[in-house]
């Protein structure tokens, strides 16, 4: 097995989420590590991941926001400071795969399968090997004891309660 890192220059981890039944709020998780063993990335079937959000990272463009998804109101981060995801399975789907895990957040793990979609593979301007995925998850929050929410006048809530991870990777050999 061999050791791969994520290009974090090149890669992403984000999420979304509905936004008063209107709209949506995207952000993202700007520090992370990743853990990632594999044979040969070209067939992700032979790969171990492990990946680590730094939820004090959380970006929303809003402080205020930001600050909220931080209090006891949903990812209580002085107690709960990370977001973990460990792969338990990998099966390939046609030119894809389906990556299954366990998803650990505020101390609830639940088992999450993410779509990914092999980007290819490349050779960047210094001669170092690439590998391009994207993954998407769909999650319920309140699963993950993210309830908090807020009545709107007009009927609905302020927020909602699927959220939609979003990850793309560069990867390089470590």
């Amino acid at each position: 097995m061999a050791k791969w890192t994520v290009d974090q220059s090149h890669s992403s981890v984000g999420f979304e989420v509905k936004h008063m039944m209107v709209s949506k709020v995207k952000g993202q998780f700007d520090s992370y590590t990743a853990d990632i063993e594999a044979v040969d990335l070209t067939d992700l079937t032979t790969a171990q991941v492990a990946f680590k959000f730094d939820v004090a990272s959380i970006n929303t463009n809003s402080a205020d926001r930001d600050n909220h998804l931080k209090s006891t109101d949903f990812f209580e981060t002085d107690k709960y400071p990370t977001i973990d995801f460990k792969s338990t399975n990998i099966t390939k789907d046609g030119d894809d795969y389906k990556v299954t895990g366990d998803l650990t957040i505020k101390g609830v793990t639940k088992p999450v399968t993410f779509e990914v979609e092999y980007g290819g593979k490349g050779t960047n301007p210094w001669g170092v090997v690439v590998y391009g995925f994207e993954a998407e998850a769909k999650i319920n929050r309140e699963d993950f004891g993210l309830t908090w929410n807020a009545a709107l006048e007009t009927g609905g809530v302020l927020v909602g309660k699927d959220i939609k991870i979003k990850v793309e990777l560069e990867i390089n050999p470590a």
